[in-house]
């Protein structure tokens, strides 16, 4: 099943160029979430314009900073990599 992600590039803050496609948490299965999370349960304060999103390139939790986005943020469809085989 296909499921909506995004492919955008921002500027880290080395300097360098990160390309990446991701899933913003909310589109995130719950039962995903918590079987990769792991603490104490407060939520964690993020910088402004920062955003804890699923990497699918690396398959894991990365930040996207929606401050320093270089171009357009394309919405993609991806295979659903949440669903159990």
């Amino acid at each position: 099943m296909l499921m909506k992600a995004y492919n955008g590039t921002f500027t880290k803050k080395n300097g360098e160029a990160r390309t990446m496609r991701f899933v913003r948490i909310t589109d995130i299965p719950e039962t995903f979430i918590t079987s990769q999370i792991k603490g104490t349960g407060r939520k964690a304060t993020l910088a402004e314009g920062m955003e804890l999103v699923w990497d699918l390139d690396t398959s894991a939790f990365r930040m996207f900073n929606w401050k320093t986005v270089d171009g357009e943020i394309a919405e993609i469809e991806v295979d659903n990599p949440f669903e159990e085989s």
